[in-house]
């Protein structure tokens, strides 16, 4: 009989997560088909491509919104479950309301895993041809930072024209054996291949400099140079890593790799610590809806419920933003910026258990 009963829990648990995430689903991808559209209006090109687009780039947007997911609609599932009275008629089959939380908590949890080893594959292969396909029609942009198997390529335009640079590497501070290529009018006028380039701040700072005047058909050579930039490495490591496009088992088993390319160890181990607090994220955001719900004796009206919901997510969302911001301004640590919204949950969930428990 048990099993029949946490059967029907869980179904009925997945088949109100599932309506969320298609109801999120076309939201989403209605909202970023207006970005898309307003990105390629000038170009002759076919509805088809802002579609399939929203479609490749919605699914990391649910995945990061997931756990608020988890939190409606466990919201969602206990409000019902307490005003069809299938509460009480589960409670006549020995289930306690920790229990019940306990049943979906842990589903929720495996369900995280799922995510993590199925899932999010899928949606960093979905976002990386996303920004592939993007990047070819980013010609207008005036700003573009990539990294690929040959190395970083940056373009920027200014009034004069505009310039490639190319690094083999990017290390803590600098490009290694950097080339750039500087147009006039679509017209190659000069390059430089430079042996690394100090990136923290504006100018650059380049070591043993090649400087080739193609119109002048003439090369100098200089030990030092300083070259004015619009990105500094802060600039480029916000814009260029986007770790949305490497899947939590790539991050696992291609780690020196990847650290190798450039991505340094702290926001490596930073996306990774992310990834392993979903599946308790998760498991919190069941708790923590019924404590707002199961947990109350009175009966309120549906308004409240709904008000709360957003306060919570707002709250969560924001609380999780200051804490990854004093990660990475180094007054905490990165790891615990990534589990301290967490740790708190945690400690307002217990309280909250106690209380439902003793209902």
């Amino acid at each position: 009989m048990n099993k029949i009963i946490n059967k029907y829990i869980i179904e009925k648990f997945l088949k109100i997560i599932f309506n969320s995430v298609l109801i999120f689903l076309a939201l989403g991808i209605v909202l970023n088909l207006f970005e898309e559209i307003e990105f390629f209006k000038n170009l002759n090109l076919s509805f088809t491509l802002p579609i399939i687009l929203s479609l490749s780039y919605v699914p990391t947007l649910i995945l990061q919104l997931f756990p608020f997911i988890i939190f409606l609609s466990s919201m969602y599932y206990f409000l019902h479950l307490r005003s069809s009275k299938e509460l009480l008629s589960i409670k006549i089959f020995g289930y306690s309301n920790i229990k019940i939380i306990l049943i979906l908590s842990f589903f929720s949890f495996f369900l995280g895993l799922l995510i993590l080893f199925v899932v999010n594959p899928i949606t960093s292969t979905l976002i990386k041809f996303y920004e592939t396909e993007k990047a070819q029609y980013a010609k207008d942009i005036d700003h573009l930072i990539s990294v690929n198997n040959n190395g970083v390529w940056i373009k920027e335009i200014d009034d004069s024209g505009y310039k490639i640079i190319n690094a083999e590497t990017l290390s803590e501070q600098s490009l290694e054996k950097v080339s750039v290529f500087i147009f006039d009018d679509n017209k190659l006028i000069k390059r430089l291949e430079s042996e690394s380039a100090l990136i923290i701040k504006n100018p650059w700072q380049m070591k043993n400099v090649y400087i080739f005047d193609v119109k002048e058909n003439s090369s100098i050579f200089l030990e030092n140079y300083i070259f004015q930039s619009d990105n500094t490495l802060d600039k480029i490591n916000s814009l260029y890593r986007n770790l949305n496009t490497i899947s939590f088992l790539d991050l696992i088993l291609d780690y020196e790799q990847l650290n190798e390319r450039g991505y340094s160890k702290k926001i490596l181990n930073e996306k990774i610590n992310q990834f392993i607090t979903l599946p308790f994220f998760l498991f919190l955001m069941v708790v923590l809806a019924a404590i707002f719900t199961i947990g109350s004796l009175k009966n309120k009206q549906n308004i409240y419920y709904v008000l709360v919901s957003i306060l919570t997510c707002a709250v969560i969302y924001y609380f999780n933003d200051i804490s990854i911001a004093l990660g990475k301004t180094e007054r905490i640590s990165a790891t615990l910026s990534v589990w301290m919204p967490l740790i708190v949950i945690s400690l307002l969930c217990s309280i909250g258990v106690i209380q439902i428990n003793e209902k």
